[in-house]
């Protein structure tokens, strides 16, 4: 979410990723990361059977849900409390979608600009004085993960961050998410550096809550949105840097998340044959911003049954922010 940790997208242009098969040693999985909830066991090289749990994922925090059958199937720490960067922007969206009057229109003022200037953010490129809605705000906000259409929205909705990241904690509350604390509305860290936090299983919660609105759905399974120039605003083309998407067949969403303390994060959604799978990676790396991919790509293969041999990265827009 910072320049001084973020990658250009020029460097994950045409980049061929392996995703580890299911026949993968043990000794892999023992040297990948650390100890996962559920012990890795005996991989089998019969489709039929499977590995008790995926092998080759870095991340320190991790969880894996099938929503069809409401199960977990796999998780890592998933009580540990971590930052979790832009994937805050997931309740932000919810409590839009919640409130409604989606079609309003929003003016950008330019504090809204000032702020991801000053905060070196990630930002959609909002430019003062245009005027557009809170559906479109929301693409800004949630595929180039735009703090300045965080801040717009939060300052709509709220009214004003303070009130609006109040009612996301207080929404966290509702939802069992009894190990979250949001401090900004887009991730951020304070002014002193203080960061919000959450649990794999807290996030699961979210993420299943959001991906019942069917606006949310739509919105996070965009690969690329863009709005024509209007006497109203200026042309805007927003990528989604969920790289899964377009990359990992049969992924549907949802959003990626980075600041220094969270690392390189990742929540997750994915259908196949009729099977929806949530997931979530929380600090796959500090350096690699392409692991929490791989990851999730791990992850999914073993809960599929799948073996993807080699997976390209589509790429993002040259000098873009990876968040």
């Amino acid at each position: 979410m910072r320049s001084s940790a973020r990658l250009v997208a020029a460097t994950v242009a045409g980049t061929l990723i392996g995703s580890l098969p299911l026949t993968a040693p043990n000794a892999l999985a023992a040297t990948a990361g650390p100890a996962a909830d559920t012990k890795a066991g005996l991989v089998s090289s019969s489709a039929t059977t499977q590995a008790s749990a995926p092998s080759g994922v870095y991340a320190k925090g991790a969880y894996l849900y099938d929503a069809g059958k409401g199960k977990k199937l796999w998780g890592r720490a998933t009580t540990t409390k971590r930052p979790i960067g832009s994937m805050t922007k997931v309740m932000t969206a919810l409590l839009v979608i919640q409130a409604g009057n989606l079609d309003r229109t929003i003016t950008v003022k330019k504090k809204y600009v000032d702020y991801v200037t000053g905060n070196d953010a990630s930002s959609a490129g909002l430019k003062t004085g245009d005027k557009v809605t809170a559906r479109q705000l929301l693409n800004a906000m949630m595929l180039p993960s735009g703090c300045d259409a965080a801040y717009a929205l939060a300052d709509v909705y709220g009214p004003g961050p303070t009130k609006f990241v109040a009612k996301m904690n207080k929404t966290a509350k509702s939802l069992g998410m009894t190990s979250t604390y949001f401090r900004t509305f887009d991730g951020l860290p304070t002014s002193s550096h203080k960061e919000g936090y959450s649990t794999p299983s807290n996030l699961m919660k979210l993420a299943k809550k959001a991906m019942t609105s069917s606006n949310f759905r739509t919105v996070v399974a965009r690969k690329t949105y863009s709005l024509s120039k209007t006497s109203g605003h200026h042309a805007y083309k927003w990528t989604n840097t969920n790289l899964l998407l377009g990359s990992y067949s049969g992924t549907i969403g949802i959003k990626t998340g980075h600041t220094n303390g969270a690392g390189y994060c990742l929540l997750f959604a994915s259908k196949r044959g009729g099977r929806t799978l949530y997931g979530l990676v929380l600090n796959s790396t500090t350096t690699d911003t392409n692991r929490r991919f791989t990851d999730a790509a791990k992850m999914l293969d073993w809960a599929y049954g799948t073996k993807s041999a080699q997976m390209r990265l589509r790429s993002l827009p040259s000098g873009a922010a990876t968040d």
